[in-house]
């Protein structure tokens, strides 16, 4: 597939992925939909990638569904329209390696659900989020209602998604939907800073971790924990990477991934 929307660089194992639709301020898509998908088929099988940072050009992350194309469909083709971004940015879970959202803009109703599919999020001061949809006689229908709530608290959650109020990196800090927070012209420094430090890590670790924790989260803590005891155990053994880490901490060098 030939990528208009998407526009990806790799450097040093990172992939920096930018959203190009700066005329409708990177609104969403079926071709955004499409794109996305074949990328992440692409990234999961490129040996070389060991973290992948999603950005938008110009003002904005993403600020949202393109209207345009919704405004028309009927009620099953509503349905499918929210199945295809709930599965894309589940896809962006399940890929084996880390997804950072770097939010330079407005990150707003599917954008936001966009940065929410995302491990986790680093933003510009400049940044802003919200879930306005009810303003459109809508809800959030790119799983927003359900990972929002997830990441910041039923209380949080229900406000945002209630008033469709518009909150700046301060709150969203505050809140726990950002991890991170940089001036405008540092966002991008400082999020590759944050990918290599990760890319440095035990890969296989790396993607234990991820999958230890997000599948943690659909099970009660009892089944969590027996997870965790089986990833924690397979790092183990000779030529492991477990083995490669520990021998290199008692050596008192860097490891060999």
């Amino acid at each position: 597939m030939e990528y208009e929307i998407l526009k990806t660089e790799v450097n040093d194992g990172i992939a920096v992925v930018t959203i190009s639709r700066p005329k409708a301020m990177n609104a969403l898509n079926t071709r955004f939909f499409n794109e996305m998908d074949q990328l992440v088929e692409e990234m999961a099988n490129n040996k070389d990638v060991k973290v992948m940072v999603i950005t938008g050009e110009g003002k904005a992350f993403v600020a949202g569904a393109d209207i345009a194309e919704m405004v028309n469909k009927d009620a099953e083709e509503g349905t499918a329209f929210s199945k295809l971004g709930q599965n894309t940015f589940s896809s962006l879970g399940k890929i084996n390696i880390p997804v950072i959202a770097a939010i330079n803009g407005f990150a707003l109703g599917g954008g936001l659900e966009l940065a929410m599919g995302c491990d986790f999020r680093i933003a510009s001061t400049k940044a802003k989020f919200g879930q306005p949809e009810v303003s459109l006689g809508l809800i959030p229908g790119y799983a927003g209602t359900q990972r929002l709530s997830r990441l910041v608290g039923m209380g949080d959650a229900l406000y945002l998604l209630m008033t469709a109020d518009m909150i700046g990196a301060a709150d969203a800090l505050r809140m726990g939907l950002v991890q991170k927070v940089f001036e405008p012209e540092e966002l991008m420094e400082e999020t590759l800073k944050i990918a290599k430090l990760i890319a440095s890590k035990g890969p296989l670790a790396i993607q234990k971790v991820k999958t230890t924790v997000r599948k943690g989260l659909e099970m009660s803590q009892t089944e969590g924990e027996k997870l965790e005891a089986q990833q924690f155990g397979n790092l183990f053994g000779e030529g492991s990477e477990g083995e490669k880490g520990m021998t290199a901490f008692l050596e008192k060098r860097k490891p060999e991934w």
